[in-house]
């Protein structure tokens, strides 16, 4: 079987801070240049979507739809707000659901607890255990994960608004959480400090606002294309399976040091202690990040891989890549030119990240792009972590060259 790269968390244009361009059609243009397999619908709970969906989308293998030749699978993302203990827990979570009869069902029962028309990701007041015991009473083979676990808001584990375990969140019901969301600014090996996170397949997902960031984190597969062979992998862990995830190097990640982005301040977790978690510029706390917050709670040291770990490689998106090496914006019409080239010549995103072979690379690359691809691979980057809202700023090379390189760029 060949295997296939999966992004299950997405987001329409109904979910707020989105691009107003995700369309289904979009969507699986994006897929398909990026290498996806099989992409998540996301907001299925959004009556307008929904129906987008339902009118798009048809019958593909159990399980999957299928449009313009690119694969989806159902999935949203909730929020639960509820108080435990007199503190206030937001927490996100990604839904799976194998059919639209089962997601009418769900959003039928889930509309009881909040308004499903205001965002693409529903604000429901309701228990996240609660969650779990009514999707899966609905629809047995739908799959709660929670989402992007380590970030300071809407988290399972979050900083303002966690927990400090999955018991402590999802209660009885844990026992029906089979895997977790690393987020942009964790990795597998971050997760690994914890012992108790052993029994949990850890997935990565882009959580894309625009079309063309998907596919930035992703999961790799190599079973059977239908729904339950790739939960049935997740929920197993097998590694004969699932292959690996694909991740941002999580220093990248908009939250992983502390500190005050309307201050300019970044804290490593040490430095936060030092300081007394205060702020010097406004005197207010700072914004505890994911690494402060695994550091907490390890009890392994860093380095340790526990046995059957699904294994993972760091990647920077192709368009950030060309970005850095031009000194411009990854928006920029340069960029575009530079990555539908090597479209043409290599097939898809993921390809020339992950698959055409250097010296075959630099053959049909510029120069400083293979060789920044090849960098990226071995994970020699330069990265300032993202903090408090702030991603970080990844660097191929010491210096950016500037633009004026263009002409030396442009060899296709």
């Amino acid at each position: 079987m060949p295997e296939f790269v999966a992004d299950f968390h997405i987001h329409s244009r109904y979910s707020r801070a989105t691009s107003n361009q995700l369309t289904v059609q979009e969507l699986a243009k994006w897929a398909k240049l990026k290498g996806i397999g099989v992409l998540g619908t996301g907001d299925f709970t959004h009556p307008l979507w929904l129906q987008e969906l339902e009118d798009s989308l048809r019958p593909a293998e159990p399980g999957l739809f299928e449009v313009d030749g690119a694969r989806f699978l159902l999935t949203a993302e909730v929020n639960t707000l509820f108080y435990k203990r007199g503190r206030a827990h937001n927490i996100h979570h990604v839904l799976f659901a194998p059919s639209f009869e089962s997601v009418n069902r769900i959003n039928q029962e889930l509309a009881r607890f909040g308004s499903l028309s205001l965002d693409g990701r529903p604000l429901l007041q309701m228990e996240a255990w609660r969650l779990v015991e009514i999707v899966l009473g609905l629809e047995p083979r739908s799959m709660i994960v929670p989402a992007h676990a380590w970030t300071p808001h809407f988290a399972l584990f979050g900083s303002n608004s966690g927990f400090d375990s999955v018991e402590e969140c999802f209660e009885h019901q844990t026992q029906n959480i089979f895997a977790l969301e690393t987020g942009l600014s964790s990795d597998p090996a971050m997760n690994w400090r914890l012992s108790a996170l052993d029994r949990y397949a850890l997935i990565s997902n882009s959580d894309s606002h625009s079309a063309r960031r998907i596919g930035r984190e992703a999961n790799v597969f190599n079973c059977a294309l239908g729904y339950d062979e790739i939960v049935g992998a997740i929920k197993t862990k097998d590694r004969t399976k699932f292959l690996y995830t694909v991740e941002f190097f999580p220093e990248e990640g908009k939250y992983h040091f502390d500190g005050h982005r309307n201050c300019n301040i970044r804290w490593s977790p040490s430095q936060t202690k030092q300081q007394g978690f205060r702020c010097p510029v406004c005197g207010r706390r700072v914004t505890v990040g994911v690494m402060h917050r695994v550091e907490s709670l390890a009890d392994r040291p860093a380095g340790q891989q526990p046995s059957h770990a699904i294994p993972y490689k760091n990647l920077v998106p192709l368009e950030e890549i060309i970005a850095d090496i031009l000194g411009v914006g990854t928006g920029t019409q340069t960029v575009e030119r530079e990555y539908m080239n090597l479209m043409t010549r290599c097939g898809t995103e993921f390809d020339v990240l992950l698959k055409v072979a250097e010296d075959e690379l630099r053959k049909v690359a510029p120069a400083r792009v293979a060789e920044g691809i090849v960098r990226v691979r071995r994970g020699q980057v330069q990265i300032e972590p993202g903090y408090d809202g702030e991603y970080g700023k990844v660097k191929v090379f010491e210096e950016a060259k500037p633009a004026a390189t263009e002409q030396q760029m442009t060899l296709f």
